[in-house]
């Protein structure tokens, strides 16, 4: 399924708008799109006004790293360690290294079957919680490095990136912040105070050269952390995003890790300019369940706060059911420090569990199905978790379901009727002439993101008997919005009309489709 991207230029005008009186729609300009130094992040105060915030929220602008990361619209997540082997969810950082034993892995069975399922970007765990790594670290001896596969040599971060490369995969990569290992050699959590470290910090037999050394501040297992993110960002090539949750080692309560957040953002920045930073990041946030849901309406402007040695956190709860409403904001009000670009992330496995585990089978097409529309189709980005069983392969059950997957979406979104229709365009609406009746059940709108997202609501209608009718109505926009209708609509002028946004509204795609299903 081709996205269609049709920018509307007609007799716009671009006009300030407000629901009352008609928001313009207008076409993008080259420099939203190009524009390196965005304001994805405006200052509020608990002195604003309502129409402080709503003025305030229709000025943020995403990065350009950000709008890429939207484009993905599906990505893979790929939970493999210690725990597939242990059948655990989550390690205790005392495993026998031994026991990793992928003696069948084909990382390039990996990238065809996500390649071949319509996925654009693949995050593997390189550490989960239990501290174990998957590449020859210089600084943990939990590592591929102290298993017998392959004689100690095996690399799977190596094997990873080289074949996502090679089926024009992009790379990211999962490093958690939580270390069980770490804990229990006395590093993690250890109430060391911060002090300023030099990345990378040279160990016993490094014959490293590094073009560029950095002095951060982090505490000891802070550093463990910042000489990781060297390695892996050094020697693997580029990669693409980089993905932190926000997890504690299960720890005595009075023990606790402040990660050093900013010292992290800082180094990734340098050494990966263009990789987006999630969940606990400044470019991408959790959207607050594992069910891969986005909300009805959700924004991808949101008010933050800076917590924590600058970790971008919350300003509501992370699972509000209204993260950026007029209603929100001023909800937020009294603990936000900013009004920021925070698109939703909706993370979801193909299994019960995040690892593998034989006795569980994927969700089924129509699950899957029904997850996409309620996470690309709502403003959002999919990341679906495929786990790699014992063996090192996807299980065949799952490389299935990706393939029956991608055929069910581009079943359910076919050739955009609207593509090549007479457009017209003006304040407030855009109409297209498909030259003759045609049969819609889906429809897919899309606003220039690189000019924010503005649009609070809008209906769009058919025209029929010579008199407009209205189809359906919803929110919010954003990169993406689809809309599915109960049954088929005949008709052959459409139009979409927003009634409520916050400024001059720009739409980039106004699809209409007739599902194969």
């Amino acid at each position: 399924m081709a996205v269609s991207r049709r920018v509307f230029v007609a007799t716009a005008a671009v006009l300030a708008a407000t629901g009352a009186t008609g928001p313009a729609i207008a076409a993008p300009t080259a420099a939203s799109h190009t524009s390196n130094d965005p304001r994805y992040r405006v200052p509020v105060s608990p002195d604003d006004t309502e129409a402080d915030l709503v003025r305030k929220a229709s000025q943020v602008r995403p990065t350009a790293r950000q709008i890429a990361w939207q484009r993905l619209e599906r990505t893979a997540f790929l939970h493999f360690g210690v725990n597939t082997f242990t059948g655990l969810e989550w390690g205790t950082g005392d495993e026998d290294p031994d026991v990793f034993q992928p003696t069948g892995l084909d990382t390039d069975q990996w990238a065809r079957a996500l390649r071949d399922g319509g996925f654009k970007l693949a995050i593997l765990t390189v550490k989960h919680h239990d501290g174990f790594v998957l590449y020859q670290s210089r600084y943990t001896d939990h590592s591929v490095a102290s298993s017998s596969w392959r004689e100690g040599g095996g690399d799977v971060l190596r094997s990873f990136a080289d074949s996502m490369r090679r089926y024009g995969i992009k790379v990211g990569v999962y490093i958690s912040p939580a270390d069980e290992n770490q804990y229990l050699h006395g590093v993690y959590a250890n109430g060391s105070a911060r002090a300023d470290h030099t990345i990378p910090t040279p160990v016993e037999g490094d014959d490293r050269t590094p073009p560029r050394s950095y002095t951060l501040p982090a505490t000891d297992y802070g550093a463990h952390m910042l000489n990781q993110l060297y390695e892996v960002l050094t020697e693997y090539g580029p990669v693409d995003e980089v993905w932190f949750d926000g997890a504690q080692g299960r720890i005595p309560p009075d023990k606790v890790e402040r990660y050093d957040w900013d010292s992290w953002y800082a180094l990734v920045r340098s050494l990966a300019p263009d990789a987006t930073v999630a969940v606990s990041g400044p470019d991408v946030r959790w959207v607050g369940n594992e069910g891969g849901l986005a909300r009805q309406d959700e924004w991808s402007v949101v008010p933050v706060q800076e917590k924590d040695y600058g970790r971008t956190d919350y300003a509501l709860a992370y699972d509000a059911p209204d993260m950026g409403s007029r209603d929100a904001l001023v909800k937020a009000r009294p603990v936000a420090d900013y009004l920021q670009w925070w698109p939703a992330e909706c993370d979801v496995s193909i299994r019960d569990g995040w690892f593998y585990h034989a006795d569980q089978q994927p969700k089924s097409v129509e699950q899957l199905t029904d997850i996409y529309f309620r996470s690309v189709g709502r403003n959002s980005v999919l990341l679906l978790n495929i786990p790699p069983d014992t063996d090192g392969l996807l299980p065949a059950a799952d490389v299935a379901r990706l393939r029956e997957f991608r055929e069910r979406v581009d079943r359910e979104l076919p050739e955009d009727l609207a593509r090549d229709a007479r457009t017209s365009v003006s304040p407030g609406r855009v109409t297209v002439d498909l030259g003759r009746e045609r049969e819609v059940d889906r429809i897919r709108l899309a606003e220039d993101i690189g000019l924010g997202q503005q649009v609070e609501s809008f209906v769009v209608e058919a025209q029929r008997d010579g008199a407009w009718t209205e189809v359906t109505r919803a929110g919010t926009i954003g990169a993406s919005r689809i809309l599915l209708l109960a049954a088929p609509v005949r008709a052959r002028r459409w139009r979409v009309r927003v009634t409520g946004s916050r400024a001059a509204v720009r739409l980039v795609e106004f699809g209409l489709y007739r599902s194969r299903v």
